[in-house]
């Protein structure tokens, strides 16, 4: 899922909806909701904009967006400790979507999931990675399969119109302004190099002695912002992403989910779940993504300058 900016003020009706339903206990149903009837209806509810959660149930919506397949296979016991949530705040969430239970809206994924081979290929690969003797062998293993899942996910799902907007809107900037922190940050720092490699001016919006603003105080309507950013997104990117729409700069990001906070400022973005292994995530998506966007960005500005 990915798509074009939504303003930052858009929640009006969707919080007041919310707000009725935290209240009054009643389901998004009785709100005028049409019960979702598969994950990708699901979706759609999630992402229009139109639900806003409280902190623990946007933290559910977050982990059901990006995990599927644990969702798919779980118990309620595994998913809420995966979620950092308690069991009945998973079912609360699965009343809100007018389930009677966790159980019933968990077909929702199991439907999902059947017959997706990126998932089932990195759960296969944890297993075989379970019986390797070799403690560092598991890890690469687990790793491996990880990046595999990622990769895979990408090639099932791929949002190519929004891919072709955000290439669009960066070869035609003066300038770009790079942004991303924390684990974003090495994807950042390549397309940075990359970019720069190729003759692309751009800005590496690093931080270093908490200049961020500074590195972007120049930033107008004829520049570009490439932003990556992924959960539990409490980084500083989304801030400065904000100055840069205050400013009128073209902006588009990579994310992972529709909850993020770039996705408000954004004139398109693109979502990018990276799978985990043993508490560590993959990058190898998020790097092939952003690697197409630079390739993408050179070859439209050599055509132009062919033209001119």
């Amino acid at each position: 899922m990915s798509g074009a900016r939504r303003s930052p003020d858009q929640a009006g009706t969707g919080g007041r909806n919310e707000a009725r339903v935290k209240k009054q206990g009643r389901s998004l149903a009785a709100l005028g909701y049409t019960k979702p009837q598969t994950y990708e209806e699901l979706r759609a509810v999630l992402s229009s904009g139109t639900v806003h959660f409280p902190k623990r149930l946007r933290q559910v919506a977050i982990f059901l967006w990006q995990h599927p397949s644990d969702v798919a296979l779980g118990t309620i016991a595994q998913v809420a400790e995966q979620a950092g949530v308690q069991p009945s705040t998973l079912v609360r969430f699965a009343q809100i979507f007018g389930y009677a239970g966790f159980s019933d809206f968990q077909g929702l994924f199991k439907d999902h999931v059947k017959g997706s081979w990126p998932e089932g290929r990195a759960r296969d690969g944890q297993d075989r990675a379970a019986t390797e003797p070799n403690a560092d062998l598991h890890f690469l293993n687990g790793m491996v399969g990880a990046s595999q899942a990622s990769l895979g996910r990408i090639d099932n799902s791929f949002d190519i119109a929004s891919f072709e907007r955000m290439v669009d809107l960066l070869a035609a900037a003066d300038l770009i302004y790079v942004i991303g922190s924390k684990r974003a940050f090495p994807v950042t720092t390549y397309l940075s190099l990359t970019l720069s490699q190729q003759g692309v001016r751009n800005v590496l919006v690093d931080n270093v002695g908490s200049t961020a603003l500074d590195q972007i105080s120049c930033i107008g309507k004829r520049d570009a912002v490439l932003a990556v950013s992924f959960s539990p997104y409490n980084s500083i990117t989304p801030d400065l992403v904000a100055v840069a729409y205050e400013r009128k700069a073209r902006i588009v990001a990579i994310t992972d989910s529709t909850f993020s906070p770039l996705v408000k400022f954004s004139d398109t973005w693109l979502e990018v779940v990276e799978s985990d292994f043993a508490g560590f995530r993959s990058l190898a998506a998020s790097l092939a993504v952003g690697m197409a966007l630079v390739h993408g960005v050179v070859a439209r500005r050599t055509a132009a300058d062919g033209h001119d």
